[in-house]
Protein backbone atom coordinates (compact mmCIF):
# COMPACT_ATOMS: atom_id res chain seq x y z
CA UNK A 1 0.00 0.00 0.00
CA UNK A 2 1.09 3.34 -0.75
CA UNK A 3 1.46 5.36 2.51
CA UNK A 4 0.74 8.91 0.81
CA UNK A 5 -2.76 7.95 -0.24
CA UNK A 6 -5.77 6.54 1.77
CA UNK A 7 -9.41 6.48 0.52
CA UNK A 8 -11.54 7.78 2.96
CA UNK A 9 -15.14 7.24 1.01
CA UNK A 10 -16.21 6.25 -2.18
CA UNK A 11 -19.15 6.02 -4.64
CA UNK A 12 -18.74 4.62 -8.20
CA UNK A 13 -14.87 4.96 -9.00
CA UNK A 14 -14.94 7.77 -7.23
CA UNK A 15 -13.15 8.53 -4.18
CA UNK A 16 -12.38 11.42 -1.45
CA UNK A 17 -9.34 10.86 -0.21
CA UNK A 18 -6.17 12.14 1.11
CA UNK A 19 -2.98 13.06 -0.51
CA UNK A 20 -0.02 13.73 2.30
CA UNK A 21 2.51 15.22 0.62
CA UNK A 22 5.53 15.04 3.50
CA UNK A 23 7.92 18.04 1.99
CA UNK A 24 5.19 20.61 1.87
CA UNK A 25 3.93 19.33 5.11
CA UNK A 26 0.13 19.20 3.97
CA UNK A 27 -2.46 17.06 3.26
CA UNK A 28 -4.50 17.28 0.45
CA UNK A 29 -8.05 15.84 -0.19
CA UNK A 30 -9.07 14.84 -3.34
CA UNK A 31 -11.02 14.97 -5.27
CA UNK A 32 -8.69 18.23 -5.71
CA UNK A 33 -8.03 20.97 -7.99
CA UNK A 34 -4.45 22.35 -9.30
CA UNK A 35 -4.69 25.72 -10.85
CA UNK A 36 -1.96 25.80 -13.10
CA UNK A 37 0.25 28.91 -12.32
CA UNK A 38 2.53 30.47 -15.28
CA UNK A 39 5.79 31.56 -13.49
CA UNK A 40 5.69 34.64 -16.07
CA UNK A 41 2.17 35.59 -16.25
CA UNK A 42 0.24 35.26 -13.18
CA UNK A 43 -3.48 36.18 -13.54
CA UNK A 44 -4.43 35.44 -9.86
CA UNK A 45 -1.28 35.31 -7.84
CA UNK A 46 -1.01 32.04 -6.23
CA UNK A 47 -1.64 33.57 -2.38
CA UNK A 48 -4.95 34.55 -3.74
CA UNK A 49 -5.59 31.00 -4.84
CA UNK A 50 -4.89 29.66 -1.22
CA UNK A 51 -6.32 32.39 0.88
CA UNK A 52 -9.65 33.04 -1.64
CA UNK A 53 -10.26 30.05 -3.34
CA UNK A 54 -9.20 27.10 -0.80
CA UNK A 55 -6.33 25.97 -3.44
CA UNK A 56 -4.47 23.34 -1.26
CA UNK A 57 -2.03 22.34 -4.07
CA UNK A 58 -0.84 23.97 -7.73
CA UNK A 59 1.09 23.39 -10.53
CA UNK A 60 4.14 24.59 -12.10
CA UNK A 61 6.46 24.19 -14.93
CA UNK A 62 9.25 23.75 -13.81
CA UNK A 63 10.80 23.19 -17.32
CA UNK A 64 10.02 27.08 -17.97
CA UNK A 65 11.59 27.96 -14.71
CA UNK A 66 14.74 26.39 -15.77
CA UNK A 67 15.23 27.65 -18.89
CA UNK A 68 14.38 31.22 -17.40
CA UNK A 69 17.26 33.16 -16.43
CA UNK A 70 16.15 35.35 -13.48
CA UNK A 71 13.43 32.88 -12.43
CA UNK A 72 15.96 29.75 -12.14
CA UNK A 73 18.27 32.30 -9.65
CA UNK A 74 15.32 33.11 -7.84
CA UNK A 75 13.98 29.39 -7.41
CA UNK A 76 17.20 28.27 -6.65
CA UNK A 77 18.21 31.31 -4.17
CA UNK A 78 15.03 30.87 -2.29
CA UNK A 79 12.89 27.64 -3.65
CA UNK A 80 9.60 27.31 -4.76
CA UNK A 81 7.17 27.98 -2.36
CA UNK A 82 8.73 32.01 -1.39
CA UNK A 83 9.14 32.05 -5.15
CA UNK A 84 5.43 31.68 -5.78
CA UNK A 85 4.39 32.80 -1.95
CA UNK A 86 2.08 29.52 -1.43
CA UNK A 87 2.06 27.53 1.06
CA UNK A 88 0.43 24.98 0.13
CA UNK A 89 1.48 21.66 -1.75
CA UNK A 90 3.53 22.49 -5.48
CA UNK A 91 3.63 20.42 -8.27
CA UNK A 92 5.94 20.79 -10.74
CA UNK A 93 5.58 19.63 -14.75
CA UNK A 94 8.69 18.20 -16.83
CA UNK A 95 8.45 20.03 -19.95
CA UNK A 96 6.79 17.16 -21.94
CA UNK A 97 4.00 19.02 -22.77
CA UNK A 98 6.69 21.28 -24.29
CA UNK A 99 7.98 18.63 -25.87
CA UNK A 100 4.69 17.45 -27.27
CA UNK A 101 3.80 20.96 -29.06
CA UNK A 102 7.56 21.71 -30.30
CA UNK A 103 9.11 17.97 -30.88
CA UNK A 104 12.22 18.43 -28.51
CA UNK A 105 13.39 19.95 -24.94
CA UNK A 106 17.02 20.32 -23.64
CA UNK A 107 16.75 18.14 -20.74
CA UNK A 108 16.75 14.63 -19.11
CA UNK A 109 14.78 13.35 -16.46
CA UNK A 110 18.19 13.02 -14.30
CA UNK A 111 18.35 16.99 -15.03
CA UNK A 112 14.84 17.95 -14.63
CA UNK A 113 14.51 15.53 -11.48
CA UNK A 114 17.57 17.21 -9.76
CA UNK A 115 16.42 20.31 -10.41
CA UNK A 116 12.63 19.94 -9.33
CA UNK A 117 14.14 18.84 -5.92
CA UNK A 118 16.76 21.70 -5.96
CA UNK A 119 13.86 23.86 -6.07
CA UNK A 120 11.84 22.66 -3.91
CA UNK A 121 9.23 20.96 -5.48
CA UNK A 122 6.54 19.05 -3.49
CA UNK A 123 5.74 16.72 -6.23
CA UNK A 124 8.34 16.30 -9.59
CA UNK A 125 7.82 14.98 -12.62
CA UNK A 126 10.21 12.74 -15.33
CA UNK A 127 10.43 13.42 -18.85
CA UNK A 128 7.11 11.15 -20.13
CA UNK A 129 6.57 11.33 -23.94
CA UNK A 130 2.84 12.23 -24.15
CA UNK A 131 1.86 10.16 -27.25
CA UNK A 132 -1.03 11.98 -29.27
CA UNK A 133 -4.39 10.25 -30.08
CA UNK A 134 -4.98 7.71 -32.89
CA UNK A 135 -1.02 7.23 -33.70
CA UNK A 136 -0.36 3.95 -35.00
CA UNK A 137 0.39 1.19 -33.05
CA UNK A 138 3.93 0.58 -33.38
CA UNK A 139 4.99 4.87 -32.26
CA UNK A 140 2.79 4.43 -29.14
CA UNK A 141 4.61 1.38 -28.37
CA UNK A 142 7.90 2.66 -28.59
CA UNK A 143 7.12 6.24 -27.00
CA UNK A 144 5.61 4.44 -24.23
CA UNK A 145 8.71 1.79 -23.87
CA UNK A 146 10.52 5.99 -23.74
CA UNK A 147 7.93 6.61 -21.11
CA UNK A 148 9.11 3.66 -18.96
CA UNK A 149 12.90 4.53 -19.16
CA UNK A 150 12.47 7.81 -18.01
CA UNK A 151 10.09 6.20 -14.77
CA UNK A 152 13.18 3.77 -14.11
CA UNK A 153 15.03 6.74 -14.09
CA UNK A 154 13.49 8.72 -11.38
CA UNK A 155 13.10 5.99 -9.69
CA UNK A 156 16.36 5.39 -9.11
CA UNK A 157 17.12 9.19 -7.60
CA UNK A 158 17.51 9.81 -4.43
CA UNK A 159 14.01 12.29 -3.97
CA UNK A 160 13.92 12.63 -0.01
CA UNK A 161 10.25 13.51 0.84
CA UNK A 162 9.78 15.22 -2.49
CA UNK A 163 6.88 12.77 -4.11
CA UNK A 164 7.15 11.91 -7.76
CA UNK A 165 4.82 11.12 -10.81
CA UNK A 166 4.62 8.19 -13.10
CA UNK A 167 2.90 9.24 -15.74
CA UNK A 168 0.71 6.23 -17.26
CA UNK A 169 0.79 6.99 -21.58
CA UNK A 170 -0.54 4.56 -24.25
CA UNK A 171 -2.45 6.63 -27.27
CA UNK A 172 -6.19 5.59 -27.25
CA UNK A 173 -4.79 1.76 -27.01
CA UNK A 174 -6.95 1.48 -23.84
CA UNK A 175 -4.63 -1.81 -23.74
CA UNK A 176 -1.52 -0.25 -23.62
CA UNK A 177 -3.18 2.07 -20.81
CA UNK A 178 -3.38 -0.84 -18.68
CA UNK A 179 -0.04 -1.88 -19.58
CA UNK A 180 1.59 1.42 -18.15
CA UNK A 181 -0.64 1.41 -15.26
CA UNK A 182 0.70 -1.78 -14.24
CA UNK A 183 3.43 -1.12 -15.10
CA UNK A 184 3.90 2.43 -13.75
CA UNK A 185 2.30 0.99 -10.12
CA UNK A 186 5.33 -1.77 -9.88
CA UNK A 187 7.50 1.02 -9.39
CA UNK A 188 8.30 3.12 -6.14
CA UNK A 189 6.70 5.95 -7.49
CA UNK A 190 3.68 7.77 -5.94
CA UNK A 191 1.52 9.75 -8.64
CA UNK A 192 0.09 8.77 -11.62
CA UNK A 193 -1.13 11.06 -13.94
CA UNK A 194 -2.96 9.55 -17.42
CA UNK A 195 -1.34 11.94 -20.03
CA UNK A 196 -2.00 13.06 -23.36
CA UNK A 197 -5.51 12.91 -22.80
CA UNK A 198 -5.82 17.32 -23.81
CA UNK A 199 -6.19 16.72 -27.45
CA UNK A 200 -9.57 14.27 -26.90
CA UNK A 201 -11.02 17.02 -24.81
CA UNK A 202 -10.59 19.30 -26.98
CA UNK A 203 -12.09 17.29 -29.35
CA UNK A 204 -14.87 16.90 -27.02
CA UNK A 205 -13.94 12.95 -27.39
CA UNK A 206 -14.86 12.34 -23.91
CA UNK A 207 -16.16 8.79 -24.96
CA UNK A 208 -12.50 7.79 -25.76
CA UNK A 209 -11.17 9.97 -22.54
CA UNK A 210 -13.05 7.44 -20.77
CA UNK A 211 -12.09 4.03 -22.42
CA UNK A 212 -8.13 5.90 -21.83
CA UNK A 213 -8.61 6.24 -18.51
CA UNK A 214 -10.53 2.76 -17.91
CA UNK A 215 -7.60 1.13 -19.64
CA UNK A 216 -4.93 3.07 -16.72
CA UNK A 217 -7.36 2.17 -14.18
CA UNK A 218 -7.27 -1.69 -15.20
CA UNK A 219 -3.55 -1.89 -14.57
CA UNK A 220 -3.19 0.50 -11.43
CA UNK A 221 -3.85 -0.35 -8.12
CA UNK A 222 -6.93 1.18 -5.82
CA UNK A 223 -4.02 2.92 -4.10
CA UNK A 224 -2.95 4.91 -6.85
CA UNK A 225 -3.68 8.16 -6.71
CA UNK A 226 -4.88 9.52 -10.18
CA UNK A 227 -4.43 12.34 -12.10
CA UNK A 228 -5.69 13.40 -15.04
CA UNK A 229 -3.45 15.92 -16.81
CA UNK A 230 -4.57 18.56 -18.41
CA UNK A 231 -8.53 18.19 -17.37
CA UNK A 232 -9.24 22.05 -17.43
CA UNK A 233 -13.56 22.39 -17.80
CA UNK A 234 -15.56 21.86 -14.99
CA UNK A 235 -18.64 19.87 -17.15
CA UNK A 236 -16.25 17.10 -17.44
CA UNK A 237 -15.48 16.63 -13.71
CA UNK A 238 -17.85 14.28 -12.48
CA UNK A 239 -17.49 11.54 -15.47
CA UNK A 240 -13.79 11.77 -14.88
CA UNK A 241 -14.54 11.30 -10.80
CA UNK A 242 -16.32 8.52 -11.52
CA UNK A 243 -13.95 6.80 -13.15
CA UNK A 244 -11.60 7.08 -10.62
CA UNK A 245 -9.82 10.10 -11.10
CA UNK A 246 -8.55 12.29 -8.30
CA UNK A 247 -6.38 15.06 -9.31
CA UNK A 248 -7.58 17.69 -11.98
CA UNK A 249 -4.94 20.47 -12.99
CA UNK A 250 -6.57 23.94 -15.08
CA UNK A 251 -4.98 26.65 -17.12
CA UNK A 252 -8.56 26.81 -18.26
CA UNK A 253 -9.68 29.49 -15.71
CA UNK A 254 -6.88 31.67 -16.90
CA UNK A 255 -6.69 31.36 -20.82
CA UNK A 256 -10.16 30.87 -21.69
CA UNK A 257 -10.56 34.24 -19.72
CA UNK A 258 -8.11 35.36 -21.72
CA UNK A 259 -10.08 34.49 -24.45
CA UNK A 260 -13.46 36.48 -23.59
CA UNK A 261 -14.84 32.74 -22.40
CA UNK A 262 -16.69 32.56 -19.53
CA UNK A 263 -16.98 28.65 -17.64
CA UNK A 264 -20.26 27.40 -16.44
CA UNK A 265 -20.38 23.93 -15.62
CA UNK A 266 -21.95 22.71 -18.84
CA UNK A 267 -20.95 24.93 -21.50
CA UNK A 268 -18.31 27.88 -21.95
CA UNK A 269 -20.32 30.99 -22.99
CA UNK A 270 -18.21 34.40 -24.66
CA UNK A 271 -18.95 36.98 -22.35
CA UNK A 272 -20.56 39.41 -25.47
CA UNK A 273 -23.05 37.33 -26.38
CA UNK A 274 -24.09 37.23 -22.49
CA UNK A 275 -26.78 39.32 -21.01
CA UNK A 276 -27.20 37.67 -17.63
CA UNK A 277 -24.47 35.57 -15.58
CA UNK A 278 -26.44 32.61 -14.31
CA UNK A 279 -24.12 32.00 -11.09
CA UNK A 280 -24.01 34.27 -7.89
CA UNK A 281 -19.93 33.85 -7.23
CA UNK A 282 -18.89 37.09 -6.22
CA UNK A 283 -17.82 38.49 -9.66
CA UNK A 284 -21.31 37.55 -10.96
CA UNK A 285 -23.15 38.86 -7.73
CA UNK A 286 -21.23 42.20 -7.90
CA UNK A 287 -21.66 42.59 -11.65
CA UNK A 288 -23.27 42.73 -15.08
CA UNK A 289 -22.41 41.35 -17.80
CA UNK A 290 -22.36 44.75 -19.77
CA UNK A 291 -20.37 46.11 -16.25
CA UNK A 292 -17.62 43.15 -16.97
CA UNK A 293 -17.43 44.27 -20.73
CA UNK A 294 -16.60 48.07 -19.78
CA UNK A 295 -13.89 47.50 -17.77
CA UNK A 296 -10.26 47.60 -19.51
CA UNK A 297 -8.82 44.41 -20.36
CA UNK A 298 -6.56 43.61 -17.68
CA UNK A 299 -9.41 43.91 -15.10
CA UNK A 300 -11.86 41.75 -17.34
CA UNK A 301 -9.61 39.54 -17.51
CA UNK A 302 -9.26 39.11 -14.06
CA UNK A 303 -12.75 39.30 -13.70
CA UNK A 304 -13.37 36.52 -15.92
CA UNK A 305 -10.59 34.67 -14.65
CA UNK A 306 -12.08 34.39 -10.81
CA UNK A 307 -15.68 33.62 -11.52
CA UNK A 308 -14.29 30.59 -13.91
CA UNK A 309 -12.37 29.81 -10.91
CA UNK A 310 -15.40 29.87 -8.75
CA UNK A 311 -17.44 27.95 -10.49
CA UNK A 312 -14.62 24.90 -10.80
CA UNK A 313 -14.24 24.77 -7.66
CA UNK A 314 -17.87 24.88 -6.70
CA UNK A 315 -17.85 21.74 -8.80
CA UNK A 316 -14.86 19.86 -7.06
CA UNK A 317 -16.73 20.57 -4.25
CA UNK A 318 -20.38 19.67 -5.01
CA UNK A 319 -18.98 15.87 -6.42
CA UNK A 320 -17.28 15.60 -3.24
CA UNK A 321 -20.71 16.04 -1.78
CA UNK A 322 -22.15 13.58 -4.25
CA UNK A 323 -19.66 10.83 -3.49
CA UNK A 324 -20.37 11.63 0.22
CA UNK A 325 -24.20 10.90 -0.05
CA UNK A 326 -23.73 8.16 -2.65
CA UNK A 327 -25.76 9.95 -5.75
CA UNK A 328 -22.58 10.37 -7.71
CA UNK A 329 -24.02 9.10 -10.75
CA UNK A 330 -26.91 11.22 -10.56
CA UNK A 331 -24.64 14.26 -11.18
CA UNK A 332 -23.06 12.79 -13.66
CA UNK A 333 -25.97 11.92 -15.40
CA UNK A 334 -27.46 15.75 -15.05
CA UNK A 335 -23.88 16.79 -16.47
CA UNK A 336 -24.22 14.65 -19.33
CA UNK A 337 -27.41 15.77 -20.20
CA UNK A 338 -25.38 19.53 -20.98
CA UNK A 339 -23.59 18.26 -24.12
CA UNK A 340 -23.99 15.46 -26.59
CA UNK A 341 -20.29 14.53 -26.20
CA UNK A 342 -20.75 14.45 -22.45
CA UNK A 343 -23.78 12.12 -22.95
CA UNK A 344 -20.93 10.14 -25.44
CA UNK A 345 -18.77 9.48 -22.10
CA UNK A 346 -21.74 8.72 -20.26
CA UNK A 347 -22.54 6.02 -21.86
CA UNK A 348 -18.73 4.93 -22.22
CA UNK A 349 -18.63 5.00 -18.49
CA UNK A 350 -21.26 2.66 -17.90
CA UNK A 351 -19.91 0.37 -20.93
CA UNK A 352 -17.45 -0.02 -17.97
CA UNK A 353 -19.92 -1.00 -15.43
CA UNK A 354 -18.56 -4.38 -14.63
CA UNK A 355 -15.27 -2.45 -13.25
CA UNK A 356 -17.13 0.10 -11.68
CA UNK A 357 -19.57 -2.27 -9.98
CA UNK A 358 -15.85 -3.46 -8.06
CA UNK A 359 -15.27 -0.29 -6.46
CA UNK A 360 -19.03 0.69 -5.96
CA UNK A 361 -20.28 0.88 -1.95
CA UNK A 362 -22.81 -1.74 -1.68
CA UNK A 363 -25.15 0.28 -0.02
CA UNK A 364 -25.40 4.03 -0.18
CA UNK A 365 -28.25 7.10 -0.43
CA UNK A 366 -30.24 6.64 -3.61
CA UNK A 367 -31.50 5.60 -7.07
CA UNK A 368 -32.72 8.06 -8.86
CA UNK A 369 -33.77 6.39 -12.54
CA UNK A 370 -33.31 9.25 -14.68
CA UNK A 371 -33.24 7.92 -18.25
CA UNK A 372 -32.41 4.36 -20.56
CA UNK A 373 -28.93 4.92 -19.56
CA UNK A 374 -29.63 4.20 -15.34
CA UNK A 375 -30.55 0.81 -16.69
CA UNK A 376 -26.61 0.16 -17.31
CA UNK A 377 -25.73 1.15 -13.81
CA UNK A 378 -23.08 -0.91 -11.44
CA UNK A 379 -26.33 -1.52 -9.37
CA UNK A 380 -28.49 -3.55 -11.40
CA UNK A 381 -25.41 -5.32 -12.68
CA UNK A 382 -24.64 -6.45 -9.47
CA UNK A 383 -28.06 -7.27 -8.89
CA UNK A 384 -28.31 -9.26 -11.58
CA UNK A 385 -24.91 -11.26 -10.74
CA UNK A 386 -26.48 -11.84 -7.35
CA UNK A 387 -29.26 -13.20 -8.57
CA UNK A 388 -27.25 -16.54 -10.31
CA UNK A 389 -26.97 -17.06 -6.26
CA UNK A 390 -30.15 -17.11 -5.05
CA UNK A 391 -31.67 -21.40 -5.12
CA UNK A 392 -35.38 -21.42 -5.46
CA UNK A 393 -38.00 -24.73 -5.68
CA UNK A 394 -41.24 -25.58 -6.73
CA UNK A 395 -43.13 -22.42 -8.33
CA UNK A 396 -42.41 -18.89 -7.87
CA UNK A 397 -44.87 -15.86 -8.79
CA UNK A 398 -42.68 -12.73 -9.65
CA UNK A 399 -45.49 -10.06 -9.24
CA UNK A 400 -45.47 -6.13 -9.95
CA UNK A 401 -48.05 -6.42 -8.10
CA UNK A 402 -48.96 -7.21 -4.37
CA UNK A 403 -49.75 -10.99 -2.98
CA UNK A 404 -51.94 -12.82 -4.33
CA UNK A 405 -54.97 -13.62 -1.33
CA UNK A 406 -55.19 -16.99 -2.54
CA UNK A 407 -52.47 -18.49 -4.03
CA UNK A 408 -50.70 -21.99 -3.90
CA UNK A 409 -46.97 -20.64 -5.25
CA UNK A 410 -44.14 -21.84 -3.25
CA UNK A 411 -42.70 -18.18 -3.43
CA UNK A 412 -43.87 -14.94 -4.53
CA UNK A 413 -41.05 -12.29 -4.97
CA UNK A 414 -41.76 -8.77 -6.06
CA UNK A 415 -40.34 -7.72 -9.75
CA UNK A 416 -39.20 -4.50 -10.41
CA UNK A 417 -38.15 -2.28 -13.90
CA UNK A 418 -34.56 -2.22 -14.31
CA UNK A 419 -33.41 -4.53 -11.27
CA UNK A 420 -35.85 -7.61 -12.49
CA UNK A 421 -36.65 -9.61 -9.14
CA UNK A 422 -36.41 -9.78 -5.42
CA UNK A 423 -37.65 -11.63 -2.54
CA UNK A 424 -39.99 -8.58 -0.66
CA UNK A 425 -37.67 -8.97 2.66
CA UNK A 426 -35.15 -7.03 0.16
CA UNK A 427 -37.36 -4.44 -0.67
CA UNK A 428 -35.96 -1.57 1.54
CA UNK A 429 -32.82 -2.61 0.83
CA UNK A 430 -30.38 -0.50 -1.55
CA UNK A 431 -30.85 0.00 -4.75
CA UNK A 432 -34.20 -1.93 -4.83
CA UNK A 433 -35.63 1.42 -3.12
CA UNK A 434 -35.00 3.38 -6.25
CA UNK A 435 -36.93 6.12 -7.13
CA UNK A 436 -38.20 4.92 -10.98
CA UNK A 437 -40.75 7.06 -12.73
CA UNK A 438 -44.31 6.00 -13.49
CA UNK A 439 -43.80 5.92 -17.65
CA UNK A 440 -41.28 3.88 -17.54
CA UNK A 441 -38.83 3.56 -21.15
CA UNK A 442 -38.21 0.26 -22.84
CA UNK A 443 -34.70 -0.24 -21.31
CA UNK A 444 -35.88 -0.71 -17.99
CA UNK A 445 -37.91 -3.42 -18.82
CA UNK A 446 -35.00 -5.26 -20.93
CA UNK A 447 -32.64 -5.37 -18.10
CA UNK A 448 -35.81 -6.44 -15.48
CA UNK A 449 -36.54 -9.23 -18.37
CA UNK A 450 -32.61 -9.70 -18.39
CA UNK A 451 -32.85 -10.22 -14.26
CA UNK A 452 -36.09 -13.00 -15.10
CA UNK A 453 -33.79 -14.43 -17.25
CA UNK A 454 -30.82 -14.74 -14.71
CA UNK A 455 -32.93 -16.32 -12.19
CA UNK A 456 -34.52 -19.25 -14.32
CA UNK A 457 -31.04 -19.59 -15.63
CA UNK A 458 -29.70 -20.33 -12.01
CA UNK A 459 -32.78 -22.24 -11.40
CA UNK A 460 -33.68 -24.45 -14.77
CA UNK A 461 -36.30 -26.45 -12.63
CA UNK A 462 -38.21 -24.09 -10.94
CA UNK A 463 -42.02 -23.11 -12.79
CA UNK A 464 -41.89 -19.21 -13.01
CA UNK A 465 -44.98 -17.25 -13.44
CA UNK A 466 -43.98 -13.43 -14.20
CA UNK A 467 -47.66 -10.83 -13.36
CA UNK A 468 -46.66 -8.04 -15.04
CA UNK A 469 -48.21 -4.48 -15.40
CA UNK A 470 -48.36 -4.57 -19.51
CA UNK A 471 -44.72 -4.96 -20.41
CA UNK A 472 -43.77 -3.87 -23.96
CA UNK A 473 -43.78 -7.10 -26.23
CA UNK A 474 -39.77 -6.96 -26.72
CA UNK A 475 -39.18 -7.36 -23.17
CA UNK A 476 -41.36 -10.29 -22.90
CA UNK A 477 -39.97 -11.70 -25.75
CA UNK A 478 -36.92 -11.79 -24.39
CA UNK A 479 -37.54 -13.93 -21.61
CA UNK A 480 -36.68 -17.69 -21.20
CA UNK A 481 -39.70 -19.67 -23.49
CA UNK A 482 -40.99 -21.67 -20.15
CA UNK A 483 -42.06 -17.99 -18.02
CA UNK A 484 -45.79 -18.31 -17.52
CA UNK A 485 -47.05 -14.12 -18.26
CA UNK A 486 -50.08 -12.23 -16.77
CA UNK A 487 -50.74 -9.53 -17.53
CA UNK A 488 -52.16 -7.18 -14.37
CA UNK A 489 -53.60 -4.76 -16.66
CA UNK A 490 -56.05 -6.82 -17.61
CA UNK A 491 -59.34 -6.51 -15.43
CA UNK A 492 -59.51 -9.93 -13.72
CA UNK A 493 -56.65 -9.01 -11.62
CA UNK A 494 -58.06 -6.05 -10.58
CA UNK A 495 -59.72 -7.42 -7.08
CA UNK A 496 -57.09 -10.85 -6.93
CA UNK A 497 -54.43 -8.94 -5.10
CA UNK A 498 -54.21 -7.75 -1.50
Amino acid sequence: MRDCFEIRDGDVGGRIGRLTVPRAGVTVETPALLPVVNPNLQTISPARLEDEFGAEILITNSYIIRQTDDLRERALDVGLHELLDFSGAIMTDSGSFQLAEYGEIEVTTEEIIQFQLDVGSDIGTPVDIPTPPDVAREQAETDLEITQEALADAEAIDTGDMLVNAPVQGSTYPDLRERAGRHADATDLDVFPVGAVVPLMNAYRYDDMVDVVAGAKRGLGADCPVHLFGAGHPMMFALAVAMGCDLFDSAAYALYARDGRYLTVQSTEHLEELDYFPCSCPVCAEHTPEDVRGFDEETRERLLAEHNLHVTFEEIRRIKQAIRSGNLLELVETRARGHPAMLDGYRALLEHADQLEREDPVSKGSFFYLSDESARRPEVLRHHDRLDRLSLDGTVLLTEGGTPKEHDYDAVWRVVPPFGPFPRALSETYPLTAEVPERVDTDAYLAAADGVSRLVDANPDVTVTLAHDDWPDVALESLPDGVALENLASPRHADAEE
